[in-house]
């Protein structure tokens, strides 16, 4: 089962998962992080990481978070790059994680970020949707054998 991180600003994170869990039920390996004003990102990404430990079964972990770019979306892309199946995605609901609920069984990492942006709204991307945009910086020499 893919492990849930919900990371967002203020009180966000806590009640999109209260909301999931009374509809839903309790969910295994899901952990809410919230972002308050005046939290420093060194203590964001020391409670990320304590929450993508706990959830990872071995068999990936999704950061879902608000807003692409912010405080909370940007410390678990840095996050995502030490960890083998983990994906980050902004702009999520709490109607499109209900649709997506059943698929944290069923699905890789990688299916799981192409469906839910599938399934969102234009607002909905990924941090992999975001760097085939702007694919990374390479020196020009790199490319070219001596």
């Amino acid at each position: 089962m893919l492990g849930w991180v919900i990371t967002c600003h203020d009180d966000r994170a806590e009640e999109l998962l209260y909301r999931l869990e009374k509809k839903h039920g309790p969910q295994a390996q899901c952990r809410a992080v919230n972002f308050w004003r005046g939290l420093s990102t060194n203590m964001l990404s020391r409670t990320l990481c304590d929450a993508l430990h706990q959830t990872d079964s071995g068999e990936g972990v999704i950061f879902l978070t608000d807003t692409s770019g912010a405080a909370p979306y940007r410390v678990a892309s840095l996050l995502s790059h030490k960890h083998a199946q983990c994906e980050v995605i902004s702009g999520v609901t709490l109607p499109l994680l209900e649709k997506m609920l059943s698929s944290r069984e069923t699905m890789s990492s990688v299916e799981f970020r192409n469906q839910i942006v599938a399934r969102g709204t234009s607002e909905v991307t990924s941090l992999w949707h975001q760097q085939q945009k702007n694919p990374p910086f390479v020196l020009l020499h790199d490319l070219y054998e001596y």
